[in-house]
């Protein structure tokens, strides 16, 4: 576990979410636009989405999901950072630090040094500040599937 500066804001490690954590995870996933409101089959995904990541951190005060962040891995050789966010309320203040140092420590503890991730606009100092660079030789690719 991981706390703040003041030691109000920890970090936790989920592997089995409350029903109210999963209402706090899918309004962090709403608030960032990567989820529908309306999508109420989502509820049901959020534990399968944890189990089947690496590891999923949270950040709390108190009972309130401040923040959270997961890395996917085979747990062996390579891993990808995603869906870090913070709420938009508490940005600025450290908590996105703490969950990506959180994350790289239970990576790195458990052997894997390809660490990657595809920054979001307006987010890459977070990264750069970590030690993330830009792969200027690789292109981030999507499969789009057209109708």
């Amino acid at each position: 576990m991981t706390l703040s500066n003041d030691g109000t804001v920890k970090c936790i490690f989920l592997q089995t979410p409350t029903e109210q954590q999963i209402g706090q995870i899918i309004e962090l996933y709403q608030a960032q636009g990567w989820w529908n409101p309306s999508d109420e089959v989502r509820q049901q995904l959020i534990p399968r989405l944890i189990s089947g990541s690496h590891c999923f951190v949270v950040a709390a005060e108190g009972d309130q999901i401040i923040g959270m962040g997961r890395a996917i891995s085979d747990g062996i050789s390579d891993a990808y950072i995603q869906d870090v966010a913070v709420l938009s309320t508490r940005r600025k203040q450290g908590i996105g630090k703490m969950i990506l140092q959180a994350l790289l420590e239970r990576l790195e503890a458990d052997g894997l040094s390809w660490i990657g991730l595809i920054a979001e606009p307006g987010s890459c100092n977070l990264y750069r500040l970590s030690g993330f660079q830009e792969m200027t030789a690789w292109v981030p690719m999507l499969l789009i599937k057209k109708p």
